[in-house]
């Protein structure tokens, strides 16, 4: 029996990874053989690809992939030791999947809201109040004299049948006419300014109303309140009604008093 063996060396790529590949080829001319001696032939084709593959193959490291050449022991680059099994090349890491992201809408900026122009507050000065005062006086006069001489007349009368002497006459028809002047005064102006209207007739003509602080309608107390304080602004000179012209809100001394404001509504 006639054996001949024979070894070749061929570089391959597999899956795009060069690598050395030991291809060892084998052939046999026999006339007669037996499995024992077939087993010996296989036994050197492993010897002869483990001893190539120790010389002349390379080693990847598994960490950072360098190639390292068969007989080292460690990587080269990072220094990993290698066991003592020869390790497959490995691929290079695949680059991570990138799910895409949905797109965020332009920015647009923010709706600016504007609030409602307030109207400015304004308020009547000391002349517009003066004139108002007059209407009022001439108004209420209208009303209180007529009634006041009908009294005055009849208390002369009855004080004449009495012998009552003159001078006691004129001081009961001046009580009783500044009294009802007095009266009159004050219901029209508490019952005028409380009322829905908010001013006396003579303010609604110039155009102006009282109120509180607030700006909210003043109850006939208040009111009430306010008319008997001008006593106090005109028993210092009239400075107190003075003051509506220069004071901030247009607010006499009798208006500081009762907590309220004569304003404009036209």
């Amino acid at each position: 029996m006639t054996w001949c063996s024979r070894s070749r060396w061929t570089k391959v790529s597999e899956n795009g990874v060069s690598h050395n590949a030991l291809h060892c080829e084998i052939s046999a001319s026999r006339s007669a053989g037996s499995p024992s001696q077939w087993i010996a032939l296989y036994i050197q084709r492993l010897r002869c690809l483990y001893s190539r593959l120790m010389t002349e193959g390379a080693i990847y490291c598994n960490r950072c992939g360098t190639q390292n050449s068969a007989g080292a022991r460690f990587c080269a680059n990072c220094g990993n030791p290698f066991s003592a099994e020869v390790q497959p090349a490995t691929p290079p890491p695949a680059a991570p999947e990138v799910s895409p992201q949905s797109q965020s809408p332009v920015w647009q900026p923010a709706p600016v809201s504007y609030a409602a122009p307030v109207a400015a507050v304004r308020y009547g000065g000391f002349w517009m109040r003066f004139v108002a005062a007059l209407i009022d006086g001439i108004l209420v006069q209208l009303v209180v004299f007529p009634v006041a001489a009908v009294l005055g007349a009849m208390i002369g009368l009855a004080g004449g049948a009495v012998d009552m002497p003159g001078i006691g006459i004129h001081m009961v028809r001046f009580i009783i006419g500044g009294t009802i002047g007095l009266l009159g005064g004050w219901i029209y102006e508490a019952a005028m300014e409380s009322s829905s209207k908010q001013a006396t007739l003579g303010k609604m003509a110039l155009g102006l109303k009282v109120t509180d602080l607030e700006r909210r309608r003043i109850s006939f107390a208040r009111a009430s309140g306010r008319h008997f304080a001008k006593l106090i602004s005109g028993m210092i000179f009239l400075v107190g009604y003075i003051m509506a012209g220069f004071t901030q809100r247009k607010q006499a001394l009798h208006d500081m008093i009762a907590g309220t404001l004569v304003q404009r509504t036209q």
